[in-house]
């Protein structure tokens, strides 16, 4: 049951049950009123003169009952009255009614007086009279109370006890309800709120796998999810920051260490023709190329750092269109396959058409970047490079695969991060800087694609990429 229809029921309850209560109360305080006034305690004639006249109606109606006492009865309990009906010896021949400590007195003055006639008291009367049937003479005597002031202020009593005790049973009602509905109420309130407490301190102090577990169906259920769900983000958040913050140091390290080696071979060089040491033309020649091979190194190495800082910060102004592929990149690799072939890599290709969302300069760049990468890890005197091309389930699979020594399979998963280098070979600078496969990552979710890696029999490394297909006729093509 929600809160919310618990504080419903909690509302209707809180009227309901006094209401019922005062309800009952008033109903047992009326029967025990209505019982008195039956039994006639308390109750009676308003005064002489309506004594006597129902008196007398009454001794008439026995005399002619001819002893059907019912009847009699029936008309002195209407009249609130006790009969007594005696025979010529005293010997009592009916009654009915409740009869008072008083009656005999009463009875014994009336025979005084001859037996006929009305006796009063302070609050009790006796009419008496005599008669005479066939079967002989007999006396009714009729006992009444008079309702005087005694009666009304008992009366009164009973009403204003009645009252007090209806007020009372309310009150108490009103304090059993309220606690019962309290606790019904407010546990549902006070055990979430302390798991939320909880929760919340488990986070402060660190403790970022701390989950609330709640499985009842009310308001609380959202926000404990909720409160997971921020609970799992912000854990998250702080693993991708400390692993940031890991990146940035690899990134320090890594440039120190890629930008200190030709910057060294070639203060080295200037200072060996500054010095003389190479005193020949053909030394300073030498010296000269080794100079421009550093610094061609260090400017593509500084070309890389700006092409992986740009998407990271995700400033990269080139836009993202349909792009037919199997055109593209016929083009592309017809381009680059002489220059490569003359290093020692040659490549073929099977494209299937195929289109998709990319850019022709990211794509030449992502190329470019895994050539150069089987280039400079191949083992053999020549490596060999293919590439695929094929439209599956709405997306358009590249792969470049290589006959290379491939990679062992604990660095499959950190082929793309950025300085990431496989085996110690790769850690020669001259050899990569290990940003090329970070800028092909990169570039790949920028173009809302994936990339993965995988060895192949006998040896070799495939490099997999994944873009959205853009169907056949839909938009412009565009080839860069």
């Amino acid at each position: 049951m929600t809160i919310k229809r618990r504080l419903f029921w909690s509302n209707i309850l809180m009227i309901a049950v006094p209401v019922m209560t005062a309800l009952v109360v008033a109903i047992i305080a009326m029967f025990f009123i209505w019982l008195t006034l039956v039994s006639g305690v308390g109750m009676g004639i308003d005064d002489s003169e309506d004594f006597e006249t129902a008196s007398q109606a009454l001794a008439e109606y026995a005399k002619v009952s001819g002893g059907a006492w019912d009847k009699v009865d029936a008309l002195a309990r209407g009249s609130g009255l006790t009969l007594v009906i005696e025979d010529a010896e005293g010997n009592v021949i009916h009654s009915y009614g409740v009869e008072s400590e008083v009656d005999d007195d009463l009875v014994a003055a009336s025979d005084m007086m001859g037996g006929n006639g009305t006796i009063l008291s302070s609050d009790r009367a006796l009419f008496s009279r005599t008669g005479h049937t066939d079967k002989g003479r007999y006396t009714v005597l009729v006992f009444g109370t008079l309702r005087g002031r005694h009666g009304y202020d008992d009366l009164k009593a009973a009403i204003a006890f009645s009252f007090i005790l209806i007020l009372f049973a309310v009150f108490i009602s009103i304090l059993l309800t309220n606690r019962f509905l309290t606790r019904f109420v407010l546990r549902r309130i006070e055990d979430p709120l302390d798991m939320l407490t909880h929760g919340v301190h488990e986070i402060r102090d660190g403790n970022l796998d701390h989950r609330i577990r709640y499985d009842r169906d009310d308001e609380f259920a959202p926000v404990c999810e909720d409160f997971n769900e921020m609970a799992r983000r912000l854990k998250d958040s702080v693993e991708l920051g400390i692993r940031q913050e890991e990146s940035r140091k690899e990134l320090i390290a890594g440039i120190s260490h890629d930008i200190r080696s030709p910057l060294t071979s070639i203060q080295a060089y200037v200072e060996g023709l500054l010095d003389g040491v190479a005193d020949t033309p053909e030394k300073r020649r030498r010296y000269l190329s080794t100079i421009l091979v550093k610094t061609k190194a260090l400017s593509r190495l500084v070309s890389q750092l700006f092409t992986f800082s740009k998407l990271e910060l995700d400033s990269w102004k080139e836009d993202l269109g349909p792009l037919d592929l199997k055109a593209y990149l016929e083009g592309l690799l017809s381009k680059l396959s002489d220059d490569y072939a003359s290093k020692g890599l040659d490549l073929s290709w099977d494209l299937a058409p195929a289109r998709a969302m990319a850019s022709s300069a990211a794509l030449e760049r992502i190329v470019v970047n895994i050539l150069d990468n089987s280039l400079k890890y191949k083992e053999a005197e020549r490596v060999r490079v293919h590439m695929g091309c094929k439209p599956v389930d709405g997306a358009v699979l590249l792969d470049l695969s290589d006959d290379g020594p491939g990679v062992d399979k604990d660095s499959l998963g950190h082929l793309f991060e950025i300085f990431y280098r496989a085996d110690k070979a790769r850690n020669d600078p001259a050899k990569g800087s290990g940003l090329g496969l970070a800028i092909v990552e990169g570039e790949v979710r920028r173009m809302g694609g994936c990339v993965s890696a995988c060895n192949i029999e006998p040896h070799g490394l495939s490099i997999m990429i994944t873009l959205k297909e853009v169907p056949l006729g839909q938009d412009t093509d565009r080839r860069g």
